[in-house]
């Protein structure tokens, strides 16, 4: 980056006033391009030196405006040494603006944030799913609150972010929101990206994340063994309601299929496949991928169960889903007249899907990340699990082949 500059004082001739008095005039010149303004001191012809650029002679009159000149001159330099520091480029534009007192307007962190979240609100249905937009939504909340909560403020200058900032805000996620450590990084996670449009767009010259550990821990997730399907599904139920949400949960263990999706799935979505068998066939709510899942005989038998099923005909749903928290509560219920000793919520569902119900049984962890939907292996691998059985199984079938 070129900074240098040069400095000329001369007498603008053209505008000589009345008395026949010279103004003088500083020229600021940078990179080719110039800046002009007037000094405001006049001299006569004679007593301008145009190649010393000051006044002649030893007079008072002489050595004020040379003083005021050598001031005009230092200011000039200083701003020059501010821009630097400020870290923003020296050209005619950001000198002529420090000259004239234009103050620099701030990019506020939270105007950055929700100007992502309302572009990103804009392209919901295209290129995010709902579920994506309430996540940033929630972050944008979250850093709000932690702001008001270390600075006292309703916003801040980017330029002011550093790596104690993103220090602070993971304490407060642990401390104050009592999040896990997981969650905190999920958050800090989407305020990354919003930190990336600041880095891009030259707001911020470093990266406060540079040196901060964003790594996860590994959770072991719970699923169902094969004997507790069992237990669940051979299981009879006095009241109504708890067999209708045994069945609903059993229905994702044969399909993998999350609540969301569960509670929306048509019975339009319900096809024909390749191979002639029923299959699923709907978009995922939280990513807008497709899964493509061919139907077990448990889960048909689930759902001609349920096909005259009044909420089913009416609401053209396969299954009479209810609410997330009524479901959740119910399945505690199912657990422990089940003998099942576990935190059982509907995502297990999902998980048991995962590892129970496919890996564990040789279908291969490409056909199952397709099935959940998901767009890489990775993500498949936190909700599967390979067991004990399944490479004792693997190990036996090595053993028989290096045997012949």
């Amino acid at each position: 980056m070129d900074t240098r500059l040069s400095i000329l004082f001369y007498g603008k001739k053209a505008k000589m006033t009345k008395d026949n008095l010279v103004p003088l005039y500083l020229r600021v010149t940078i990179a080719g391009q110039r800046f002009e303004t007037s000094t405001h001191r006049y001299v006569t012809p004679d007593k301008w030196s145009a190649e010393a650029g000051r006044v002649k002679g030893n007079t008072e009159q002489a050595r004020t405006v040379n003083a005021y000149l050598d001031m005009l001159r230092a200011r000039v330099y200083a701003y020059q040494r501010e821009l630097l520091q400020e870290g923003r480029e020296v050209t005619i534009e950001s000198f002529r603006e420090k000259w004239m007192g234009i103050t620099e307007k701030p990019v506020l962190l939270l105007e950055v944030f929700q100007k992502h979240n309302e572009q990103m609100a804009r392209l919901v249905g295209k290129d995010y799913a709902p579920g994506t937009l309430e996540r940033y939504t929630t972050s944008l909340k979250h850093t709000r609150e932690f702001i008001r909560w270390k600075y006292k403020d309703e916003d801040m200058d980017v330029k002011k972010l550093d790596y104690g900032f993103i220090s602070d805000y993971e304490f407060w996620f642990k401390s104050v929101r009592g999040c896990a450590h997981n969650t905190t990084m999920k958050y800090l996670g989407n305020f990354k990206k919003v930190i990336h449009i600041c880095l891009k767009n030259g707001w911020l010259e470093r990266d406060p994340f540079t040196g901060f550990k964003m790594s996860k821990k590994e959770v072991v997730r719970p699923f169902l063994t094969k004997e507790e399907l069992q237990r669940m599904a051979s299981k009879e139920f006095e009241v109504e309601r708890l067999g209708q949400v045994r069945d609903i949960f059993l229905f994702s263990c044969f399909t993998g299929l999350a609540y969301a999706d569960v509670q929306k799935l048509k019975r339009s979505e319900i096809v024909t496949g390749p191979d002639g068998e029923q299959w699923i066939h709907t978009s995922r709510q939280k990513t807008d991928t497709t899964s493509r899942i061919p139907l077990l005989p448990s889960a048909l038998l689930i759902l001609d169960k349920y096909r005259h099923h009044p909420a089913c005909l009416h609401q053209d749903r396969v299954l009479p889903v209810p609410s997330n928290q009524k479901l959740n509560a119910y399945l505690k219920e199912i657990a422990d007249l089940c003998g099942i000793h576990k935190p059982l919520t509907f995502h297990i569902a999902r998980h048991t899907f995962a590892t129970t119900v496919t890996l564990s049984n040789g279908v291969p962890i490409e056909s199952v990340s397709r099935m959940l939907g998901h767009t890489n292996l990775k993500t498949t691998q936190h909700y599967a699990r390979i067991l004990d059985q399944k490479v004792s199984e693997d190990m036996q079938k090595l053993r028989e082949r290096l045997n012949l």
